[in-house]
């Protein structure tokens, strides 16, 4: 199982990449940045907190992810 400091790491890293995508697709729509910057942090904190969530489960589990091979342990 991989240690704390890995899963805060990945979830760091999704809700970075999240934040980003969200943000520039909220500008592009012409919202006010006041509103697209409230918005873009919720929704990137949610999707990442699913996403690493279910992926820490998988990998309590012991099931592998083809799109994240470093996950598991072998």
């Amino acid at each position: 199982m991989k240690s704390t400091r890995f899963w805060i790491g990945r979830f760091c890293l999704v809700v970075a990449i999240t934040f980003a995508i969200l943000m520039a697709a909220s500008l592009l729509r012409g919202r006010p940045v006041g509103k697209a910057l409230t918005e873009s942090v919720t929704w990137a904190m949610v999707a990442s907190a699913i996403f690493t969530g279910s992926r820490y489960t998988k990998a309590r589990k012991g099931v592998a992810c083809a799109l994240c091979k470093d996950t598991v342990e072998d």
